[in-house]
C-alpha cells in the first residue's frame, strides 16, 4: 500500500499550510475585533475578504469540488488532507477558500443536477464567491433524523410551486449574502415510494413569503463566520416550476448524492480541529506548573496526549481510505466506510478537545482560546448530517445481513 500524497496534492498542501501561517491564524483576531465594530454581527468582517481574494490569487480556491469544470478538479482522497488542514481554523479557512459548508454542497448539487439555467443564475456566482446560500432540510416538528418525516410542501399551481412549511437550524440563512436556498419539501406526499414523495427547488431569498425569523444558537454560539443557523418560514411562496431541481420525486436520492461528500469533508475538518487542540494542548502543558511540577510531567497530562495522537492517526486513516473507495468503487460501495467516519470521528474529536480544555482550565472554557468553539462545533457533528445513532443502525443492519 501507498501511504504517500501524489504531487499535486503535496503541492496545495506547502500553499496552504504556507497560506495559513502566513494569513489565515494572524487574521483570527482580526476578524474577532472588526466584528465587534460592524454595524450588524451577520456582516463578513473585511479581513474575511481579504483572505478570500488571497486564497483566489494563490489558486487555492474551490478545492472541494471534483468536477474540473467548475472546481479544481481533485478527487476526494486529494482533497482530504486539504480539508483537514482547514479544520485547524473551522470558522475562517474553509470560507477564505469558499469551500465551506453549506456552500459545498449546494454547489455539488447544482453542478450535477442542474440545468443550464441554474447552473448560470446560482452556481456561477456561487463559484466566484459573490454569494452565499442556504440548505433547508431540517424541520423542529418531526424527527427530521428521518428524511422522510418532512412536512413541508412543494405543490404544482400552474407554472409555479408554492411552499409551505418550517425548517431550522438552516446553516447560512443569516448572512445577507444568502442570496438562494435549496428547499427539500413533499411534491408527493401520499405516494407509494415515502422516498420519492420528496423534490428539491430553488426559493430566492427574496422571494415574497420567505421570511428568516430568527437566528438559532448551537452551544450558545451563533456561528457568525459561516452565516448563522436560522429558522425559516415558508408561508405560500411562489417560484417558477423551472426552479425544480432534477425531477419531481428525486429529491431523496439528490439528498443523499449531497451528503456522502458532505460527510468526509466534515470529517477530514474534524482531523483538523482536533491536531489545533492537540497543539494547543502540548503548548499549555509545557508553559504551565502546578503543584511544584510542569503540566507537561504529569502522568495523566502524558496519557491525554498520546492518546489522543493515537487517535488521530487511526481516524486519518479511516478517512483516506474511504476517501480513496469513493474514488474508485463510488459513494455507494463506499457507503460503510463513510458511516464509520461518521460515527468515529466527531465523538473521538470531541473527546481530545474536552482534554484540551481540561488541560487550560477556565482558559478552556474562555473565549481567549479557541477551543470551547471547536468543542461545540464537533458536538453538533454528531448530530447534523445523520445522528450516530442513525448511522450505527444502517451499518449494524449492513453487517449483519451476512449472517442473516
Amino acid at each position: 500500500m501507498d501511504f504517500a500524497f501524489d504531487a499535486r496534492t503535496e503541492e496545495l498542501r506547502a500553499k496552504l499550510l504556507a497560506f495559513m501561517d502566513e494569513y489565515v491564524y494572524p487574521a483570527e483576531p482580526v476578524a474577532e475585533e472588526q466584528r465587534a465594530a460592524l454595524a450588524s454581527p451577520w456582516d463578513t468582517p473585511a479581513v474575511v475578504e481579504e483572505l478570500k481574494a488571497e486564497a483566489r490569487r494563490q489558486g487555492l480556491w474551490n478545492l472541494f469540488l471534483p468536477d474540473a469544470e467548475y472546481g479544481a478538479g481533485l478527487t476526494n482522497l486529494q482533497y482530504a488532507p486539504l480539508a483537514e488542514i482547514t479544520g485547524r481554523s473551522p470558522q475562517l479557512a474553509p470560507t477564505a477558500l469558499n469551500c465551506a459548508a453549506p456552500d459545498t454542497g449546494n454547489m455539488e448539487v447544482l453542478s450535477q443536477f442542474g440545468d443550464e439555467q441554474q447552473k448560470k443564475q446560482w452556481l456561477e456566482p456561487l463559484l466566484a464567491g459573490e454569494i452565499r446560500s442556504a440548505f433547508a432540510m431540517t424541520e423542529p416538528e418531526v424527527a427530521s433524523s428521518d428524511a422522510t418525516n418532512i412536512t413541508t410542501r412543494i405543490e404544482r399551481d400552474g407554472d409555479e410551486y408554492v411552499i409551505t412549511g418550517r425548517k431550522w437550524y438552516i446553516s447560512g440563512a443569516m448572512n445577507p449574502d444568502c442570496k438562494i436556498f435549496i428547499v427539500m419539501g413533499k411534491t408527493d406526499p401520499d405516494g407509494a415510494d415515502i422516498r420519492r414523495q420528496q423534490s428539491m427547488i430553488l426559493v430566492p431569498r427574496d422571494t415574497p413569503g420567505v421570511t428568516v425569523q430568527r437566528a438559532m444558537q448551537v452551544f450558545g454560539y451563533e456561528d457568525h463566520y459561516h452565516g448563522g443557523h436560522a429558522e425559516v418560514i415558508f408561508d405560500n411562496a411562489r417560484v417558477p416550476v423551472t426552479n425544480l431541481i432534477g425531477e419531481e420525486g428525486g429529491g431523496f436520492a439528490i439528498a443523499q448524492a449531497r451528503l456522502g461528500p458532505g460527510r468526509i469533508h466534515h470529517c477530514m475538518r474534524l482531523i483538523g480541529m482536533a491536531e489545533r487542540a492537540i497543539e494547543l494542548m502540548c503548548r499549555r502543558a509545557a508553559s504551565r506548573t502546578a503543584f511544584g511540577k510542569a503540566l507537561a510531567q504529569q502522568g495523566v497530562v502524558h496519557n491525554w496526549i498520546a492518546d489522543a495522537r493515537v487517535t488521530v492517526e487511526q481516524l486519518r486513516l479511516l478517512v483516506l481510505k474511504t476517501a480513496w473507495l469513493m474514488d474508485t468503487v463510488g459513494n455507494r460501495g463506499a457507503h460503510t466506510e463513510i458511516q464509520a467516519i461518521k460515527i468515529a470521528t466527531p465523538r473521538a474529536v470531541v473527546d481530545i478537545i474536552d482534554r484540551a480544555i481540561q488541560l487550560h482550565g477556565a482558559g478552556g472554557v474562555s473565549q481567549d482560546f479557541p477551543l470551547a468553539e471547536l468543542y461545540a462545533g464537533a458536538r453538533t457533528l454528531m448530530i447534523a448530517d445523520g445522528p450516530d445513532e442513525v448511522h450505527q443502525r444502517s451499518l449494524a443492519r449492513r453487517e449483519l445481513k451476512k449472517y442473516l
